[in-house]
């Protein structure tokens, strides 16, 4: 089963009929781990204004782009050069760079210092409104999204809405830049999400495939104004193996397409730094407790982000 066999689910579903919202979205990701998501309600216009900001930022010179590289922050603000982020256990480093925006916190937060403030590019003056714009609208989406997989894991509602008030999710704004050449790399390796669940806006171009059960690698199709989410490991550890984090990448584009750049925008839904991750009883797989801010540091340090 690939996503191709799953007709998108409206996430207005939601709102009318928990229930049946539930059912489809939790068909969907027990069975492939990923869901496309239509009727999601993020306005196309805030879409294309942050497309166009984040286009402009990365079409900067080099060196305008690298100064936003916060050494020793692991990525998890502003700028990570091309060729940096690996894929666990791979032998090289994927093609892409990408710029990193969290959550805005006030002055004295008691997340302040695990959670660094932004930083901005000041030479793109919409990019700041834009992106901040978006991050709050799939923040918003996000939690949506968790009370249908709460119903569907017979959880009350808003189970999610404590764990991830306050969360540490990132906004990760995606280039891939033209293919010139085959160097045995591709876009990004094989990989599954470390966060609670991603939504992904921009999978409408060709590229974005999961594992399927069988070990089968199979395309993921989104039509246009869509969004595709998948559940992370933080939430398979959760639910006790109830809801699969799926291996997926990013294969290089065929011959006619090499000469575009590819551009996406991966919302990671985290929850709050010192939320205690603890398996589900009942479910096929147990894995011992763990904050989600000690797991997140373990898994930048094997993608080579720390």
């Amino acid at each position: 089963m690939s996503l191709a066999d799953i007709k998108p689910i409206p996430l207005s579903l939601v709102d009318h009929d928990p229930v049946a919202a539930a059912a489809r979205f939790g068909d969907a990701f027990a069975r492939t781990g990923f869901a496309v998501v239509s009727d999601h309600g993020i306005p196309q216009e805030m879409i294309d204004r942050a497309l166009f900001a984040t286009r402009a930022f990365f079409a900067m010179p080099q060196d305008a782009k690298s100064a936003y590289v916060i050494p020793g922050g692991g990525g998890q603000r502003g700028m990570t050069d091309f060729g940096v982020e690996a894929a666990k256990g791979a032998l090289r480093a994927d093609l892409k760079e990408f710029w990193h925006v969290g959550r805005d916190l006030p002055p004295g937060h008691r997340f302040a210092e695990i959670m660094p403030a932004n930083v901005w590019p000041t030479e793109v003056s919409d990019f700041q409104p834009s992106i901040s714009a978006l991050f709050r609208a799939l923040d918003d989406t996000g939690n949506r999204m968790l009370r249908a997989i709460a119903i569907h894991l017979g959880l009350t509602p808003d189970f999610f809405a404590g764990p991830v008030a306050d969360g540490n999710s990132i906004l990760r704004l995606l280039h891939y830049p033209p293919v010139a050449a085959n160097t045995g790399a591709i876009r990004a390796g094989a990989h599954e999400d470390i966060n609670v669940i991603t939504l992904l806006l921009g999978a409408e171009e060709a590229g974005l495939q999961l594992l399927d059960k069988a070990g089968a690698w199979r395309d993921i199709v989104a039509p246009p104004g869509s969004l595709v989410c998948n559940i992370g490991d933080m939430l398979q550890r959760l639910s006790g193996g109830r809801l699969p984090s799926t291996t997926h990448r990013v294969i290089n584009p065929t011959p006619d397409r090499a000469g575009f750049a590819r551009y996406s925008t991966p919302f990671f839904l985290h929850f709050r730094p010192d939320y205690l991750i603890e398996t589900m009883p009942g479910g096929p797989q147990d894995w011992p407790p763990i904050t989600s801010n000690n797991y997140l540091h373990e898994r930048l340090r094997e993608i080579k982000l720390l």
